[in-house]
């Protein structure tokens, strides 16, 4: 399991300073949204979540800190989605899995504020979430881990391999939907559902 560690200066003890700190996490998804990356800075955090520049560095020694944060939350809120999907039941293998969670990534690309634009975390740096791995190494990690518990399946390097590519090539094919269409272009998204289920299809027996 990739251990990641927390951008925050300190951990807010107080319920109080733990709303500043998701305040200032709303705040940095809104910027993004509106200006993108470039336009993020700390000042513009604290006034849009209407607290001292000092509340935010009293948390966060940068704007990059903050981005993680919210790549962070970002990720816990995916992988939090998929387990209650996976929970439900209904695949017959893992392969089958593909078509949920691509779903859940496009509803939240459409509907979670900063999303679209930061995902998690490539548009700051491509190790954001960890500094001694990518992005899209650390989402493969936990969806191995939850496809590794829901299925009872063996935790083989094959298996890792597998997911770390399936992620790669959907990243790359959703982010073409995403740029042909603010929505994602359906026919795309079917395409990259499509691809990623069969290259996993056939890899089961190995993994």
């Amino acid at each position: 399991m990739t251990e990641i560690r927390t951008p925050l200066r300190r951990r807010p003890a107080q319920r109080r300073s733990a709303e500043r700190v998701r305040r200032m996490l709303d705040a940095c998804a809104a910027i993004l949204d509106e200006e993108g990356y470039d336009g993020l800075t700390t000042t513009r955090i604290a006034q849009r979540a209407e607290v001292a520049i000092g509340s935010v560095y009293q948390f966060f020694p940068d704007k990059r800190a903050v981005a993680q944060a919210l790549a962070l939350r970002n990720l816990e809120d995916f992988g939090d989605r998929i387990s209650a999907r996976l929970g439900e039941g209904g695949f017959g293998a893992w392969s089958d899995t593909v078509g949920a969670i691509i779903e859940i990534f496009v509803d939240m690309h459409r509907t979670v504020p900063g999303f679209r634009i930061l995902r998690f975390g490539d548009v700051a740096d491509v190790n954001l979430l960890d500094s001694d791995a990518d992005n899209n190494a650390v989402v493969a990690d936990r969806l191995r881990e939850m496809i590794v518990d829901t299925f009872r399946i063996q935790d083989t390097p094959g298996l890792a391999t597998a997911l770390a590519i399936s992620v790669e090539a959907g990243d790359a094919v959703l982010k073409m939907a995403f740029r042909r269409n603010p929505d994602g272009d359906p026919e795309i998204v079917a395409e990259a559902e499509r691809l990623i289920h069969r290259y996993l299809a056939d890899h089961i027996q190995e993994t």
